[in-house]
């Protein structure tokens, strides 16, 4: 069998009424475009495939009506220079393509003109100073598509999750300052909890261990305060309802901070004492929000 052929046999349920959306993100990436994907879960109704990394798209079954994997070899052909044999009503392409060249290429397996929405603002353009979620929803607006921003309400909780990563690309505020917070709140009575990165970590008491991303989201869906360094994860967490305080090194937090409630502080000789007054600071938020539901049970 010929590769064309070969291609045309897995490809051969493919509806060409779908429209399909190319996201090319991480964890993140994923979960800051969850009011993208929304949007045009509203606007294409049942018709809208997802294709990018399965493990994070999973996350968000309910705006798509088939899940596919970037990472399959099946897809390597929409990134080749070979001929198209498929076209889908529409592409829309999530990602960065600072030459055009993806957009060139993607263009030929979409029916209507493609729809490329660049992943997050350059630092150096008038746009670094919107949050990425404005920044792609505005984009989406250009398009005659209609932005929905999904609103997250705070699950307020007495629980505080510290995620302690290491720093690998990154820089990360140190290990060590999280577990001095960490213990100064177990000594305040407060209900306190690590969860263990998935590299290698010793293990400390109270610490857990969570690998399937799916039972992450159940549990970031408990509600509390989650303490970290910029990752995936407070982005996850961020998305799930809890209440963030975010870290940052590296990237700008008005451009990259966790949707939801968020405290952001920049790592500057950042010193133990301010991320506890922030932490507390969201403790205070969360004891006015339950004391206003009170009162409006009450009325």
């Amino acid at each position: 069998m010929s590769r064309v052929s070969l291609i045309d046999r897995m490809f051969r349920t493919i509806n060409n009424e779908e429209v399909l959306l190319i996201h090319m993100g991480g964890l993140g990436d994923v979960c800051l475009s969850e009011s993208l994907f929304f949007s045009l879960s509203v606007h294409f109704k049942d018709s809208l495939v997802a294709c990018g990394i399965r493990r994070f798209f999973n996350l968000f079954p309910q705006y798509f009506i088939r899940i596919e994997n970037i990472e399959s070899a099946k897809w390597l052909f929409l990134f080749s220079q070979n001929a198209p044999h498929i076209k889908w009503k529409r592409i829309m392409f999530v990602g960065k393509d600072r030459e055009g060249s993806l957009r060139e290429r993607l263009s030929r397996f979409s029916q209507e003109h493609l729809i490329f929405i660049d992943m997050y603002p350059e630092f150096k353009t008038e746009d670094k100073g919107k949050h990425v979620e404005d920044f792609q929803l505005e984009q989406l607006e250009s398009y005659g598509i209609k932005a929905l921003k999904i609103e997250i309400a705070p699950k307020c909780k007495d629980r505080f999750v510290f995620y302690p990563e290491k720093g690998f690309s990154k820089k990360k505020w140190e290990i060590d300052k999280f577990l001095e917070v960490y213990r100064r709140l177990k000594e305040d009575n407060k209900n306190v909890f690590i969860l263990e990165p998935f590299d290698e970590m010793p293990k400390f008491e109270g610490s857990i261990v969570i690998k399937d991303l799916l039972e992450v989201k159940k549990f970031f869906s408990e509600g509390g305060v989650f303490i970290s360094n910029d990752s995936g994860m407070a982005h996850l967490a961020g998305a799930c309802g809890m209440s963030t305080v975010t870290i940052f090194t590296d990237f700008d937090p008005i451009v990259w901070h966790p949707r939801g409630k968020n405290i952001s502080l920049e790592d500057k000789n950042l010193d133990i004492e301010t991320v506890l007054e922030a932490t507390y600071k969201i403790i205070k938020y969360k004891t006015e929000q339950n004391t206003k539901t009170e009162i409006g049970k009450k009325k």
